[in-house]
This record gives C-alpha cells, sequence and structure tokens, in this order.
C-alpha cells in the first residue's frame, strides 16, 4: 500500500514539474533571443487572437510573472492529481479551454497572456470540491488552498489595468463549476466505524419503533383471533 502511495505521489508531482519546465524553457528562449512571443496570447474577438486560447499559458510578461505562477501550478497541480488521480487531467483541460475562450469572449481588447487563469481554475476547484463532497482529507485540502493563496481573491477585481483579471474571473468560475459538475465523481469520502455503528443502531430503534406499533400490535391481535376462529370451526 505504501509503495503505492509514493508511485502516485511521484507521478502527481512529475507532471506539473514538466507543464513547469517548459514554461520555464519558452521563457529562458524569449530572453536569450530577445523576442516576445506575447502574440501568442489572446486578443478578445479577433481571428489572430483564438490560438491564444491554447497558447496563452505558455506565454509571460517576465520571470517575476512567469516565478508568481510556477509555485502554485506545482502545489495545486500535485494537489489535483493526487487527491483526484480519475478527474485531474479532465479538469485541468477543461480550466484551460474554458478560461482561454471566455477571455476571448469577454476581455479587455489586448492580449492577454500567462497561467493565471489555470491557477486560479485549480484553487477554485481545490477549495469549492472539498466544501461541496464533506470530505474532511479534501476540506483539509480547501483550508491549505484559503491559507496559502487566499490573496488570490484580489486577482479577480479589475484593480490593477496591467493584470489580465478576466482570465483569473473566468478561471475561478471554470473551477467552480468543474466541482459542481464532478461533484458525484472521483474520490469517495471514507466512512469511518463509528459512522456504521450509528447507522445500525438508528435503523435498529426504527425497527423496534415498528414492532412497537400500534399497528402492529393490531395485526397481531388478529391472527390470533382467526387462528382461535379456525379452531372452533375444527372442534
Amino acid at each position: 500500500m505504501k509503495s503505492t502511495d509514493h508511485k502516485i505521489f511521484k507521478h502527481s508531482l512529475l507532471l506539473p514539474f514538466l507543464f513547469v519546465s517548459i514554461l520555464w524553457l519558452i521563457a529562458i528562449v524569449e530572453y536569450t533571443l530577445g523576442i516576445s512571443f506575447s502574440f501568442l496570447g489572446v486578443y478578445p474577438r479577433a481571428i489572430k487572437g483564438l490560438p491564444g486560447i491554447l497558447l496563452m499559458p505558455f506565454v509571460h510578461s517576465n520571470f517575476q510573472h512567469l516565478f508568481s505562477n510556477s509555485v502554485p501550478l506545482l502545489v495545486m497541480g500535485a494537489g489535483i492529481i493526487y487527491f483526484y488521480r480519475s478527474l485531474s487531467y479532465r479538469v485541468f483541460i477543461i480550466i484551460w479551454i474554458i478560461s482561454g475562450v471566455c477571455v476571448w469572449l469577454g476581455g479587455r481588447p489586448s492580449y492577454h497572456i500567462g497561467a493565471s487563469g489555470i491557477v486560479y481554475g485549480l484553487a477554485s476547484f481545490l477549495f469549492f470540491s472539498g466544501a461541496i463532497r464533506r470530505d474532511p482529507r479534501l476540506a483539509a485540502i480547501s483550508l491549505v488552498v484559503v491559507f496559502l493563496y487566499g490573496g488570490l481573491i484580489w486577482g479577480v477585481l479589475p484593480i490593477w489595468p496591467t493584470i489580465s483579471w478576466e482570465g483569473h474571473l473566468f478561471g475561478g468560475i471554470a473551477g467552480l463549476a468543474c466541482a459542481i459538475l464532478y461533484r458525484d465523481q472521483g474520490p469517495k469520502r471514507k466512512v469511518y466505524s463509528w459512522e456504521l455503528e450509528e447507522v445500525l443502531d438508528e435503523e435498529l430503534e426504527n425497527s423496534n419503533e415498528t414492532n412497537d406499533s400500534p399497528s402492529a400490535n393490531k395485526t397481531d391481535d388478529n391472527l390470533y383471533w382467526s387462528n382461535s376462529s379456525s379452531n372452533a370451526n375444527t372442534n
């Protein structure tokens, strides 16, 4: 069991690490060659901006921008793969596509770049999914997300004109939608022995109440009267 958990943990770290490594490789190429791939971002309501729906997460304005996205991508990417293995890839892709499409439809007329939409989507999914499922383990993940990244909430407000708050907002909405859509799929809440005992005790009480009810006693009396009449007739 421990060996399996160890393999799952390593797997959950590997894919986010590879994804973030690609982002850093692209940023290093830009810096080394003195070029910018910003034109590959989403430009709302323009044909030239459509490729950005897929390419936007790979382009960042500078290393500070990239670093601010790298850490949460590693942490929450590993978290969603480890705890939501059967859903993680679907959720990741849905957040990626939906946030990009919504930015293209409703964003300001400027190039929108960066993986922040995915970051906000993952944070939103992990928080709301843990709250909806009423699973202590997943609820703990929700609290960790709030503790580490609670400040992300300010990023969905149009406070800083140079930040794509639209990408943050739509990413968060996509994460919430995934949490609701897949609320009955994925990891199941562990049922503890004391919970089973409570269920059995409740069923036993209901059974005793049924046996002691007047209707049950009336049925017994009718059966006794019928048997007595039958014996009398026979005699």
